[in-house]
């Protein structure tokens, strides 16, 4: 273990610690900023996560452990110790709506402390109900006299500010028992940050955030979503099921060990069946049985295993999407990542389902990432990381003090749609 002899707070060190606690596995990035703006990793540790489910803790001591593991041994790899870390919250039940709201500004230049003042969190936490927590508040749009579309308004003039703001919250008792875990392990959190949010961030091209594009991240226990519309999050939420489900669909059906079924979903399985899967054999030990005693199976039965819990994903997701009202208006791009969007044939799946533009996303501007931890299913922790440095450097707002509220959500969203595409 780390002997924690020498704290170091990342906001003076120049170092970011993210911590990625998924369903699957738990990984941890300590990054350093190097010239013009760039990301380098100096530190990565990954565990197999013990004590989750569905992005839910079920064993506190478990999970302790994973975390403890995966940070000591990122530190290890960068020589550093560190105290303050961006953690990622995956559990269901996240709650994301748009607000609207003026704030009077009695016709002078609006300068930073109108705008703190308007954007001050203090009401918005207290119409919380007292089984959820704010985890982001994010302004998206401003207007200015009833003028929409207006990105900045600081050295502007106008009688009232108005606001559209976006608040994501989580289950009150799920936060807090990740919160718990990372100081049971001598950490403190500088950030919460949902998972769908830093995926998007991580995996999403400029273009794609200002012209509309939706995220999927496909976790072990979960699959969570993310709209992201005029390079603002829109939209996020999470579904409980994930490539863990398909996983187990496959050990059930075919009556096999858990380990070895996810061996085979990985060499052998598919989303899109071929002319040659009746004809192909997969030989499989059974549960219970002899270890030198196998059985055979035709490739096409493991695709009919795997494919209906697939699509099966991708109808709630298209069901999400059209409850929000975000389905058709953010265009035709959706980016798969996440450690299940990797299986054969999924893009293909996801284009016919979805009826959208797919492809699939890995982290980019962070420099220092090796081969095996590259792929999609670190984009979370890559996020993190990136939040975490866009923080630190940019103008950070403070929430809102003075709110007058008109309309319903639905009616505000879809003017706010109006407004802006």
């Amino acid at each position: 273990m780390v002997k924690r002899t020498k704290l170091i707070n990342g906001t003076k060190s120049g170092l970011v610690t993210a911590v990625d606690v998924g369903s699957t596995k738990i990984a941890c990035f300590i990054v350093r900023s190097q010239a013009q703006g760039k990301l380098e990793v100096v530190g990565i540790g990954h565990q197999v996560s013990k004590g989750m489910k569905n992005g839910n803790i079920v064993d506190m001591l478990a999970v302790e452990e994973s975390i403890r593991a995966a940070v000591e041994s990122a530190e290890k790899m960068a020589g550093e110790n560190v105290r303050f870390i961006t953690v990622c919250f995956a559990g269901g039940k996240l709650d994301s709506k748009l607000i609207s709201f003026d704030v009077s500004i009695a016709g002078h230049e609006i300068g930073d402390a109108d705008l703190q003042r308007a954007l001050d969190p203090a009401w918005l936490y207290a119409q919380q109900s007292a089984d959820c927590k704010v985890i982001h508040t994010l302004p998206v749009g401003f207007s200015i006299d009833g003028n929409k579309g207006v990105r900045d308004p600081r050295g502007m003039y106008g009688d009232k500010l108005g606001v559209n703001m976006h608040i994501i919250t989580g289950a009150k008792a799920a936060v807090r028992n990740l919160e718990l875990c990372v100081q049971r392990c001598h950490l403190d959190i500088e950030k919460v940050v949902i998972a769908p949010y830093a995926a998007g961030l991580a995996c999403l091209v400029e273009d794609e955030k200002d012209l509309g594009a939706i995220c999927v991240d496909m976790g072990g226990g979960t699959t969570s979503i993310s709209v992201f519309l005029d390079n603002q999050l829109m939209f996020a939420d999470t579904i409980p099921i994930g490539g863990d489900h398909v996983t187990k669909d496959i050990a059930r059906g075919l009556s096999t060990p858990y380990a070895y079924a996810e061996r085979m979903k990985n060499l052998y399985g598919s989303a899109i069946p071929t002319a040659s899967d009746d004809h192909e054999s997969i030989r499989i030990p059974l549960v219970g049985e002899d270890e030198n005693e196998f059985s055979q199976v035709p490739r096409s039965m493991l695709v009919g295993i795997v494919r209906p819990r697939l699509e099966e994903i991708f109808e709630l997701v298209c069901s999400k999407l059209n409850s929000a009202g975000f389905h058709k208006v953010t265009g035709r791009r959706v980016v798969l990542t996440g450690g299940a969007s990797q299986l054969t044939g999924l893009t293909n799946l996801a284009t016919t389902v979805l009826d959208k533009q797919v492809r699939v996303g890995r982290p980019i501007n962070i420099e220092g990432l090796t081969e095996s931890v590259n792929g999609p299913a670190f984009s979370v922790c890559a996020g993190l990381v990136q939040l975490t440095y866009n923080e630190r450097s940019e103008a950070v707002f403070p929430m809102a003090r003075r709110l007058e509220f008109s309309g319903n959500r639905f009616g505000r969203l879809g003017q706010w749609l109006r407004d802006n595409i």
